[in-house]
């Protein structure tokens, strides 16, 4: 009936100011009222949204939702996406809101423009359509986020994770991992089996390739969180006991200061604890066996008056020797008879020999760095040396611990430890997860010198040294996954560019 009068509205688009500003607030007011023209209302509309006027754009983003009907829901969810590149803050604020506010009316809708613009739209479109995703799915609300848009949420990641940077991929994880269909044992099994695939397991370990080297730590540290006593982490352990520990001393990173094999050690710690029945058990643990008598050095000669025989003193590597003990504490509880039985005795006894010597050091450290500590309470425990002492005397407690255990007869694996990196907690499944955020970001400092001994010591003990990274290192920055999509390993090929609406 008024067709004409609304056409008039319509060219209003091609006006003044004065034109466009009405025509910003009437086209949306009176839409549902003129479906034949729904196609024309909405270019007319994105005319708005793209006028050299910030106010008339900000008027016509903000009435976009009035569009967001029926068919045309996904449209206009893939229009706001697009929208999301805006570098004006205000603009930028008026299309997250009004994103927010079409999830509400159809969720699924929603996620389509946004998923087809994730995998189809330019890359400043897909970064922030990932990022909106990361930060405003955790604040909708439970009957907005229903088990069937989760599961659409998952088969869609699916298909961007076959294509993903490092930094994306880490995105992806917290989005995906916040899901509440995914919060259980099943979904956490799932998560990892995701992480696994990303990680490319099944290939040949190059360890002079930095982009392998990095993508395996980056996906490992998204797993760690993950397992569990009912989800484990056999596989990823398998993996770096067959492939990584040979290889350790060859490992190449383009992190700059990170100490690379002691990431790796940490990782392999943390996941020693929830390591299922594996294959090749007795294998894998003469490996990390192995790994650990490099770390452990013989006691140096000595000569007929109790010198040392021109031979230097063996440094000891606490933080390395720390990783690689709780490791084979853990797997050892799988075959506790592998010192025993497996070992011949004279290797038994080399090894007792390398503990001994490793313990009587260890003793002194912990005398020294209690004596250093002693007293010392609140601001005076916050000063950067005191921090690495601390951590350095809860290493070497552990150590000691462990090295306790294994000197029984038989050996023994009953001993519990708390790793030195991580907060002290109850054993509860439930709070054995690692937050993302309380991984440290900045890279590592140079590993220090440990407490010097004195020269009269009966002992004759090495001196120590342990690392003064106190938290793990953070890999969200690095590299890309799959083709790496330009950024890091490759590009991902041609996409398409300017305005798809």
């Amino acid at each position: 009936q008024h067709k004409d009068a609304y056409q008039v509205i319509l060219d209003g688009v091609k006006g003044g100011a004065k034109e466009k500003r009405l025509a910003a607030q009437f086209i949306p007011k009176f839409f549902k009222h003129f479906p034949e023209l729904a196609d024309s209302a909405i270019n007319a509309q994105l005319d708005l949204c793209e006028d050299e006027d910030v106010s008339i754009r900000r008027q016509a983003i903000k009435e976009l939702p009035q569009f967001a009907t029926g068919d045309n829901l996904p449209r206009v969810a893939d229009i706001l996406t697009q929208l999301l590149q805006s570098d004006d803050s205000a603009e930028f604020n008026l299309v997250n809101n009004a994103l927010l506010s079409i999830f509400k009316m159809d969720a699924k809708g929603t996620l389509g423009g946004l998923f087809s613009q994730i995998l189809q739209g330019e890359d400043i479109v897909r970064e922030r359509a990932i990022k909106f995703l990361s930060t405003k799915l955790k604040t909708l609300p439970e009957e907005v986020m229903t088990k069937e848009v989760e599961e659409f949420i998952l088969t869609e990641s699916k298909k961007v994770l076959e294509d993903v940077t490092g930094e994306e991929f880490v995105l992806f994880m917290k989005i995906l991992s916040g899901l509440k269909s995914l919060q259980t044992v099943s979904g956490r099994q799932q998560l990892v089996e995701l992480v696994a695939e990303q990680a490319d397991l099944e290939q040949t370990f190059n360890p002079s390739d930095t982009d392998c080297v990095d993508r395996l730590l980056q996906c490992t540290r998204q797993a760690v969180p993950l397992f569990s006593k009912n989800v484990h982490s056999t596989k990823f352990v398998t993996y770096f006991c067959e492939h990584v520990l040979p290889n350790l001393s060859s490992l190449t990173t383009l992190v700059e200061g990170l100490d690379i094999q002691l990431e790796v050690l940490k990782l392999l710690a943390e996941m020693s604890s929830f390591c299922g029945d594996m294959e090749k058990l007795e294998s894998n643990l003469k490996k990390l066996f192995d790994k650990l008598l490099e770390y452990m050095p013989l006691p140096p000669e000595e000569a007929e008056n109790g010198e040392n025989a021109g031979s230097e003193e063996p440094k000891l590597q606490f933080s390395y020797v720390e990783c690689l003990l709780y490791s084979f504490h853990q797997l050892g509880r799988k075959l506790p008879d592998f010192l025993t039985a497996k070992l011949n005795a004279e290797k038994l006894k080399d090894f007792k020999i390398r503990l001994q010597y490793f313990a009587r050091g260890l003793q002194v450290s912990i005398r020294q760095l209690r004596l250093a500590l002693q007293g010392k309470t609140g601001e005076a425990l916050k000063t950067e040396e005191n921090k690495i002492k601390v951590v350095a005397l809860k290493i070497t407690n552990n150590i000691n611990v462990l090295i306790k255990d294994l000197f029984h007869i038989p050996p023994s694996y009953k001993s519990t430890v708390t790793l030195s990196w991580k907060p002290v907690q109850k054993a509860d499944a439930s709070q054995k997860r690692a937050s993302e955020d309380t991984t440290s970001s900045s890279p590592p400092k140079k590993a220090s010198a440990g407490p010097k001994r004195d020269a009269r010591q009966i002992y004759n003990p090495p001196s120590g040294k342990y690392s003064s990274n106190l938290g793990s290192f953070s890999y969200e920055q690095r590299g890309g996954f799959r083709g790496g999509r330009g950024r890091g390993w490759g590009g991902r090929g041609n996409r398409s560019r300017g305005r798809i609406y």
